[in-house]
């Protein structure tokens, strides 16, 4: 793998990324069978190819620290500590779920983790990781926030907004564009003339760093960076991970819009296949221990599946629980 990396990972760190990688992997085709079996309400928006963003970002982060998602949020969920059970529970709309059944896939939290929550709304978590990213300069606890969004919502206004005012209060945060080349339909380059995402960070004086979204270790050497800065007390930077999604805008989307020949030529640098071959290459596993891996997450994910599955629906008691407004 080329890139930014250095060779300062040890083994262990470089197989759990992998592994979270994998786990990324398997959840999300899994839960697309659940999905097109009609097993699972709502709509559903998958990551499949951006594994490496939430992962290589997530590692570069302490326990404590923040992050806010996206509607393609269950990557950093599992990047950032959430159990597959758990999830998939709220996916089913179960009481046992994080949410209780009452978030569903575009809204998981779990602040056990401080994992702050998805969005449905694009753009909805910028105020949110402004939020948290006060909290923490003013309590001087020294917590980063990562802000992950996609290509689209740098071009709602709150991301200026947000930007100007974590900028001019020198706030804790990492801005994460996940930019997988789409906002829904719509190919980057056709609803902005800026290049990359990360040059709108000269109007705001802080740094725009752009990595390669398809390389976990370079996500993770640019977001260490851009972390530790943040911690530091030099405010925040733009980072932009440039990243393809292989399936649609959500499950069932009709495609139409890009061709089959730019979703292969993406699939050449997936980032599941660059990391075992960078792993095959150090050593640091055989492939009959690759496989291993990929069979204990695939069981760890039936598990997760027949606990949601065996898991009760709330209750009409629960209706106007957690609720703060009608």
């Amino acid at each position: 793998m080329k890139g930014r990396e250095r060779d300062t990972l040890d083994r262990e760190k470089i197989v759990d990324m992998y592994t979270q990688m994998l786990t990324i992997r398997v959840f999300e085709e899994g839960y697309e069978q659940l999905y097109l079996q009609g097993n699972l309400p709502g709509w559903a928006h998958l990551s499949i190819g951006q594994e490496a963003v939430a992962v290589g970002v997530c590692s570069a982060l302490e326990k404590d620290d923040y992050i806010v998602s996206t509607h393609r949020g269950h990557g950093h969920c599992i990047a950032k500590g959430c159990e597959m059970k758990y999830m998939i529970a709220e996916l089913y709309g179960k009481a046992t779920g994080y949410c209780k059944g009452k978030g569903g896939s575009m809204h998981i939290a779990n602040f056990k983790v401080n994992m702050l929550g998805a969005n449905g709304i694009v753009g909805g978590g910028f105020p949110i990781a402004c939020g948290a990213g006060l909290s923490a300069k003013i309590l001087g606890t020294r917590r980063v926030t990562v802000c992950f969004f996609g290509d689209g919502a740098g071009a709602q206004g709150v991301f200026h907004e947000s930007l100007n005012l974590a900028s001019l209060w020198k706030l804790p945060i990492v801005f994460l564009a996940e930019n997988n080349q789409y906002a829904e339909y719509a190919l980057f380059s056709g609803h902005t003339t800026a290049k990359d995402i990360a040059q709108r960070a000269q109007g705001y004086g802080i740094p725009g760093v752009i990595a390669d979204g398809m390389n976990v270790l370079d996500i993770y050497q640019a977001a260490l960076a851009a972390v530790k800065r943040a911690r530091n007390g030099e405010g925040p930077t733009l980072l932009e991970c440039k990243t393809y999604r292989y399936r649609g805008h959500y499950i069932g989307d009709m495609e139409g819009y890009r061709s089959q020949e730019e979703i292969e030529e993406w699939k050449k640098r997936d980032p599941l296949r660059l990391m075992e071959h960078y792993i095959l290459e150090k050593g640091y596993l055989l492939k009959e221990q690759l496989g291993e891996i990929m069979s204990k997450i695939e069981e760890d994910f039936k598990e997760a599946v027949e606990f949601a599955e065996k898991s009760p629906f709330p209750g009409p008691e629960e209706l106007e629980k957690d609720v703060y407004s009608f």
